[in-house]
């Protein structure tokens, strides 16, 4: 069944993997349907468990296997990490500074990026589709390593990977569609606009694949840069949004802890 799997295109596989993240993110956004409002605290954990899941996904998944390969092709082992991460980081920089999108709780006023007319909506998905692209770009570099044969690569890491990505998608299509209810969306726009900011995972893991696919000796710079664009996001909109307010912190904290603990088991146990 593993070499089956094996021989699919990992551009393929990696479409896959990220409808299934996709899915996952409806299947949050579906909450909408049964609560009108989430806590604060609830709020607060889920972002922290995600911010977790991301942070552990940048170092197992994609730093640790970059400088892996760097050490077995007998390069220098930082050099591409370091590289990679950086050029991630600032590439969501310069899309963060660019890309017109809103945080969810702050006023139309303080939207980021080129200034537009555009409605409050439409700002508001802009900003989780713009962190959900480094998602899916993660997910579909780990699938396309699998076929370069990367000596840190396994399918079931790559799996491993989607799961994790998976799990904190859940709680993250809640936190989009339910605050967007109480803003006084009707449940199905909520719910819409909460999966439609999961679409770009399937465009970001064909890219990431392909890009692999194409440009073998560039992997590890492109499992690097996955990462750094990964934890751009972790610490410009999830970490601040989970802490804001001041508001019962250690709960987000609690739920970084164990969303790290469990991807670090995923990826561990399963890769």
């Amino acid at each position: 069944m593993t070499e089956m799997v094996q021989n699919v295109n990992p551009v393929i596989l990696a479409l896959l993997a990220t409808l299934f993240t996709w899915g996952v993110t409806a299947l949050g956004a579906a909450m909408v349907f049964f609560f009108k409002t989430i806590e604060k605290r609830a709020l607060n954990t889920m972002l922290g468990f995600a911010a977790g899941v991301m942070i552990a996904a940048s170092f197992f998944s994609l730093l640790l296997p970059a400088i892996e390969s760097t050490k077995a092709d007998g390069g220098t082992p930082w050099m591409p990490a370091v590289i990679g991460f950086v050029a991630g980081g600032a590439f969501l920089l310069f899309v963060d500074m660019v890309l017109p999108h809103l945080h969810l709780g702050l006023d139309t006023e303080k939207a980021e990026g080129v200034k537009t007319h555009w409605q409050r909506s439409v700002l508001l998905v802009l900003a989780i589709t713009l962190h959900n692209f480094p998602e899916g770009l993660a997910v579909g570099v780990a699938f396309g390593a699998i076929s370069a044969n990367l000596p840190s690569a396994s399918l079931a890491g790559a799996i491993a990977l989607a799961i994790g990505i998976g799990l904190q998608n859940f709680p993250e299509g809640a936190a989009v569609s339910i605050p967007l209810r109480r803003e006084g969306f009707s449940r199905l726009k909520s719910f819409v606009y909460g999966q439609a900011s999961g679409i770009v995972e399937p465009l970001g893991g064909v890219l990431g694949a392909a890009a692999v696919l194409l440009m073998r000796p560039l992997l590890p710079y492109a499992l690097a840069f996955a990462a750094g664009a990964m934890i751009f996001v972790v610490v410009e909109e999830l970490i601040p949004e989970a802490q804001r307010e001041n508001y019962n912190t250690n709960l987000s904290t609690i739920g970084a802890m164990l969303g790290f603990a469990v991807m670090m088991f995923l990826d561990i146990a399963l890769g």
